[in-house]
């Protein structure tokens, strides 16, 4: 399910962030494509997605320009359905809503989601907080609908497991280990490193109800803990617009990103996206998850993972609000396909 979570929800968003680029966009207007910065003659170590309020260093002789009130940027990145910044199922480095004027926290961010797997659903609720741009909290509601499961498992083995959703709760916490162009180096991405707790509420009861089957194929416990590690870099000017490149790892036990619980070792799997502010109000971005399966399979009720991806498009009408669509190829799903996922996600900036 890790594959197909959100992939919507994921809201898809495809996990973008202005970066490299000044956010010419006043609250609540249009947002424009910002002018790419080009002053070298003082230092400024912030992530390029996260620009001065004010021009960096006027000419010592000039009148003193009056002061501006701090300008919010576009809503960058989105949300993913496990809620921490990003695309709709890969985290980026940069972190959503910064705050503004100098202030430690910023505003809150909040999404919805909603992805079909096909014989299968995920809505997920997310919330996040930027503290000082260097470190995010988030939370995140999942509720997996399991759609046949149940009724394929009684099929086989006479067992009602009277079990036809699940939630998956999410927290995270994340710090920005080194923010883009750290040391007057422009080539520097952003490095952040997270960890997700998950806690599965309805797969222990499923596995109570098979007399511990579960167990047998990997199965530990009901929650674990995903770690990942993640570089984003934007590149100002690609044909004209801004290009965000994102590459990293994740660790985790979790099965069907923790929709089937979690077993006892950890994987490896990279994680890689590219999203492309290819118009004023459109963002296009593809992502890739890969998904090593802690289980061993079960015949047709408990299929293999395989690696997920997903392409999406976001429309940004305003400073605020991002709209997110996708589709997805996420191979099995436990007991049946979602080789056409699709999802939609609103995300809102206070």
């Amino acid at each position: 399910m890790r594959k197909a979570v959100y992939i919507g929800m994921i809201g898809l968003g495809v996990s973008l962030s202005a970066a490299s680029v000044r956010a010419a966009v006043s609250d609540d207007s249009t947002p424009v494509l910002p002018e790419i910065i080009t002053r070298t003659d003082v230092t400024d170590t912030r992530p390029d997605y996260i620009l001065p309020d004010q021009p960096l260093l006027a000419d010592p002789a000039a009148p003193e320009a009056p002061a501006t009130a701090p300008t919010k940027g576009p809503p960058l990145p989105f949300h993913s359905i496990e809620g921490y910044s990003g695309g709709a199922i890969t985290p980026m480095a940069y972190f959503a809503n910064p705050p503004l004027g100098g202030a430690i926290f910023g505003l809150p961010s909040a999404s919805i989601s909603y992805v079909n797997l096909g014989q299968k659903d995920l809505e997920a609720a997310s919330i996040t907080e930027n503290i000082a741009n260097r470190f995010e909290l988030g939370f995140a509601v999942d509720r997996v609908g399991l759609g046949d499961l149940g009724k394929d498992i009684k099929t086989a083995t006479s067992v009602n497991v009277d079990t036809d959703q699940i939630f998956i709760y999410n927290l995270n916490g994340r710090f920005n280990i080194l923010p883009e162009n750290s040391f007057d180096a422009k080539w520097l991405p952003a490095i952040t490193a997270g960890v997700n707790f998950k806690y599965n509420d309805g797969i222990k009861n499923v596995n109570d109800r098979l007399g511990g089957a579960l167990n047998g194929l990997g199965y530990r416990q009901p929650y674990g803990y995903d770690f990942t590690l993640t570089a984003s870099k934007t590149i100002g000017d690609f044909f004209g617009r801004p290009l965000i490149v994102t590459g990293g790892l994740l660790a985790s036990e979790g099965a069907q990103i923790g929709a089937l619980g979690f077993g006892d070792q950890y994987k490896l799997d990279p994680e890689a996206s590219l999203a492309y502010w290819a118009f004023d109000q459109w963002v296009f971005a593809y992502e890739f998850r890969g998904n090593q399966d802690p289980y061993k399979q079960l015949g047709s009720l408990i299929r293999g993972q395989e690696n997920w991806n997903a392409f999406n498009v976001a429309w940004i009408p305003n400073n605020r609000i991002n709209v997110i669509g996708g589709i997805g190829y996420f191979g099995p799903i436990v007991n049946a396909r979602a080789d056409t996922a699709f999802w939609v996600e609103f995300k809102y900036e206070f």
